[in-house]
């Protein structure tokens, strides 16, 4: 079973797309219809198309074509004060276990030299719904699971619905003007790029959101971008909405700029705005581990990622106040609902039990959301 988790509701909104066990369809030559839950297939020798309905047992079928796909029924019957029913969409990259053919994502961000996008939207009235393009990135090159930071590009907004979080300001990208959300939904960070008006179709660059969301402290250049994607997330109703066409293309080649020499950064590794502490309980074969991150900045931390290696020899059996992934070696710690914002000079715990075997130590570095963090 595989799951990721998105943005929006009514009021206090969040959305969860899900991935779960792809049925798999032949490449698509001509229309392909699919109505399995799951169900995907690629197009273009390039690009997947997934059906996605993961907020119900109502059916959902789309039409795939060459360059896209139109939801062709849409029996759901989701109400606005809760999560979207589906996500139908067409990607480039990996999402969870799938990757698009010869994709090159995932991608150093600091090694993209450009990343385009040009998508085409059909709307229809009388539903409620957005049409939401995706950025996906993670502090590793995963190729599975959910990413700790999502960027959603919403093209059009209709109904009582709203993005995660809150508003926190306005951005002018690629030539237009944005409301801009920030917020958690529990599973990973997630910052909205609202259009005040629908946008029917756009040929722009990815990478402009991408610094955009780097220049707000949430990424780094050492992250991965992970996979570009365009759908639709509906409530009430949907069919007839289409991506009529889609490409993407992210290019290497760029450079990272290097540090000034003069001043010193104010902030450099191993004195960075958060600090950890670990405090650990060991017994002969067992131990557990409560964790301490520290904002130690002036500004909040809203989604986070808490990244450390366990020496050789040690396993993680349970957690509790943190998403874990992996067991043994790598580890990331992903924030849960409750505990998702750190205010400046605030602090999150979490937990975990494990196993070890020979002499017991602890991990000796720990990045939040990317970034070195002292030790306490």
């Amino acid at each position: 079973m595989r799951k990721a988790f998105r943005s929006l509701i009514a009021a206090t909104v969040f959305a969860v797309a899900a991935v779960t066990a792809f049925v798999v369809a032949p490449p698509a030559q001509a229309d392909t219809l699919i109505c399995e839950q799951y169900g995907a297939t690629t197009i273009g020798g390039r690009y997947v198309v997934m059906n996605n309905r993961w907020g119900g047992t109502a059916e959902q079928c789309i039409n795939v074509t060459n360059t896209g796909f139109t939801i062709t029924s849409q029996q759901s019957v989701g109400n606005t004060s809760g999560a979207p029913v589906s996500y139908p969409a067409v990607y480039f990259g990996c999402h969870y276990t799938r990757c698009s053919p010869g994709t090159n994502l995932p991608i150093r961000v600091g090694s993209i030299s450009s990343a385009t996008s040009n998508v085409s939207y059909t709307y229809v009235s009388g539903a409620t719904y957005n049409a939401s393009f995706d950025i996906w990135l993670d502090p590793t090159p995963r190729t599975d699971g959910v990413n700790a930071q999502e960027i959603m590009i919403w093209f059009n907004r209709q109904g009582s619905i709203q993005p995660i979080g809150s508003q926190v300001g306005t951005a002018t990208i690629g030539g237009r003007t944005w409301q801009v959300w920030r917020g958690s939904n529990g599973s990973n960070a997630v910052i909205s790029y609202v259009a005040p008006s629908p946008i029917t179709s756009w040929s722009f660059s990815v990478l402009d959101f991408i610094n955009d969301v780097k220049s707000r402290g949430a990424i780094t250049d050492s992250w991965y971008l992970t996979s570009i994607q365009a759908g639709f997330e509906p409530w009430i109703g949907g069919a007839g909405l289409a991506v009529n066409s889609f490409s993407a293309s992210v290019n290497g080649g760029g450079t990272t700029s290097p540090p000034p020499s003069s001043p010193p950064p104010s902030n450099p590794p191993g004195n960075s705005s958060c600090r950890v502490t670990y405090a650990t309980n060991v017994w002969n074969s067992g131990f557990t581990a409560n964790v301490t991150v520290a904002n130690t900045g002036s500004a909040a931390i809203n989604g986070w990622t808490l990244g450390f290696t366990l020496p050789s020899g040690q396993s993680v059996t349970n957690s509790w106040g943190a998403t874990l992934t992996g067991s043994s070696g790598a580890i990331s710690a992903r924030n849960v609902g409750y505990n998702g914002s750190i205010a400046a000079g605030s602090s999150a715990t979490f937990g975990f039990q494990g196993t070890y075997s020979g002499s017991f130590a602890a991990p000796s570095t720990f990045t939040l959301n990317g970034t070195a963090c002292t030790r306490a």
